[in-house]
């Protein structure tokens, strides 16, 4: 079946059967490979996009059930929130081996986009199910926290 969906701002054309998870469409269809299969169980978060502005799991997104949304990949963020959340990444310095880090961003984006000014508990509550197996959750915190305080300037 032919399903347009509205990818970054772009309109793209895809080929799908109707429960194809969103996961795939992204990475096999649209070749962009940012967003990551981790468990398929929507348990780790690295497959985490946006629809309609909220942190969602496409490995059990299917095709069908995004018609009609507005999805953002990891490759597709670029507003205020994204890049405060990204210099504070790369200052923090919070990747390691970096296999959950997209998904890890895209919930910090829409973690700070809801909650521009969260308390520790608020982030550890709203990131709660984005594992990151070198356990890097410290560093991701103070990337959060960093980010807040340059939102908040």
């Amino acid at each position: 079946m032919k399903y347009d969906l509205k990818i970054n701002g772009e309109t793209r054309s895809v080929e799908a059967d109707p429960d194809t998870p969103m996961l795939w469409v992204i990475r096999d269809e649209l070749d962009m490979t940012g967003t990551k299969f981790g468990c398929g169980v929507a348990s780790c978060g690295a497959c985490t996009i946006h629809v309609d502005g909220e942190p969602t799991r496409s490995c059990q997104t299917t095709i069908e059930d995004a018609v009609g949304s507005e999805i953002t990949t990891i490759e597709g963020l670029n507003d205020k929130v994204a890049m405060a959340v990204q210099t504070a990444w790369r200052e923090k310095d919070v990747v390691q081996c970096g296999y959950c880090q997209s998904g890890q961003i895209m919930s910090a984006v829409g973690l700070l986009t809801e909650n521009p000014s969260p308390s520790d508990e608020e982030i550890d509550d709203y990131m709660d199910g984005n594992a990151c197996r070198c356990a890097t959750y410290v560093r991701i915190k103070d990337a959060i926290k960093l980010a807040s305080t340059r939102l908040e300037a």
